[in-house]
């Protein structure tokens, strides 16, 4: 009963047989072999964008540093959630890569609204050389909170982006988990909503250490004078993130991308999450996160919590626990492709049980 992380979970076998088929002879080194090339001509077609620049990383918080760096000069600032994970999660990596830019919170949670990210824009940028100036604007789908934005609400905010120039990054890390609850494509979500740079993530979907970055406008001149292709590969090298035996993370996402096994993984950890949302509700438990993919967080007494983790449920108190027992307690629940039906029996029984 693992619901921690979906980092947690192990690699589908159709990963490790692609790395296994890979592992033979010999290949060009540093993206010069024909799996990475496949991969980049399947990610163009998947996303509908035949002239995007695809690069592979390890992680997601490369991917997320690496892009805005690309995006973000160090005198600007980063618009993102009070909740965003390059907040919270990546201790400074994007301050760090982009040499010094700041990043400005847009107050209201973890989900941006139009209106609340315009005030924020247009309150900064306006006292020239004293202050920070308005860089891009970066948004989480999912988000911290396990809420999706729907198609719509993306465009509303790469449109205030637009509004005033600045280019927009999308933190994809549950991207598939995102596309899958919105039964939308990858293309509706991302350049056909004005976003600039996408992280199409696949380790919290099942991959070993792969994450996509798909540059949609790659020409377009950087703040450096490169242009963002251009910049974003040097930085990667720059960063020691530019794999030799780059064949090894290119298989990963081969096999991710192989008769759609990147929707079907997110479909099934989507499913069980619906599962216990359902369950939850049935045991008049409160469930905070309004829209949800495969993430949620639920209230209840902390005795039950204690109860259901002895009984071997593994997963996350957030926030601030309470003292006392009987007072409500907030919990996230997080469900993996490989999550079962049993565990999510189990967990549900549990907490009927403490109840």
């Amino acid at each position: 009963m693992n619901f921690a992380s979906d980092n947690a979970g192990p690699v589908p076998v159709q990963v490790l047989d692609a790395l296994a088929r890979v592992n033979t002879g010999y290949a060009a080194s540093y993206g010069a072999d024909g799996v990475t090339a496949e991969v980049g001509d399947r990610l163009r077609a998947l996303f509908e964008a035949p002239g995007a620049a695809v690069y592979l990383v390890a992680t997601g918080t490369a991917a997320n540093a690496l892009s805005l760096a690309t995006l973000c000069a160090p005198f600007q600032t980063v618009f993102c959630s009070e909740k965003a994970h390059i907040h919270e999660d990546e201790c400074n990596a994007p301050e760090f890569y982009t040499g010094g830019a700041k990043l400005t919170l847009v107050r209201g949670g973890d989900v941006m609204t139009p209106a609340a990210l315009r005030r924020a824009i247009e309150g900064e940028g306006n006292r020239g050389v004293h202050g920070p100036q308005r860089g891009p604007v970066s948004i989480t789908n999912v988000t911290e909170g396990g809420n999706v934005y729907s198609v719509e609400e993306m465009g509303a905010l790469c449109g205030v982006a637009r509004e005033f120039g600045l280019p927009v990054h999308l933190d994809g890390a549950r991207f598939a988990n995102a596309c899958v609850a919105l039964g939308c494509s990858p293309a509706q979500m991302t350049w056909k909503a004005g976003v600039d740079i996408a992280v199409f993530g696949g380790t919290k979907n099942g991959l070993m250490d792969a994450e996509a970055v798909l540059i949609f406008d790659p020409d377009t001149p950087a703040s450096s004078g490169f242009t963002r292709a251009q910049e974003f590969e040097l930085r990667v090298k720059r960063a020691g993130h530019l794999y030799s035996k780059h064949r090894y993370v290119a298989a990963q996402m081969l096999a991710y991308l192989e008769d759609d096994l990147w929707r079907d993984l997110a479909a099934r950890a989507n499913a069980r999450c619906a599962a216990l949302a359902t369950g939850l509700e049935a045991l008049g438990l409160e469930i905070v996160n309004k829209s949800r993919a495969n993430m949620l967080f639920f209230r209840a007494p902390l005795r039950a919590h204690q109860a259901a983790q002895a009984a071997g449920a593994v997963y996350h108190l957030w926030g601030n626990p309470p003292a006392d027992p009987e007072a409500l307690a907030t919990a996230r629940l997080v469900c993996s492709w490989s999550t079962t039906e049993d565990e999510v029996a189990d967990l549900l029984a549990a907490l009927k049980t403490a109840l």
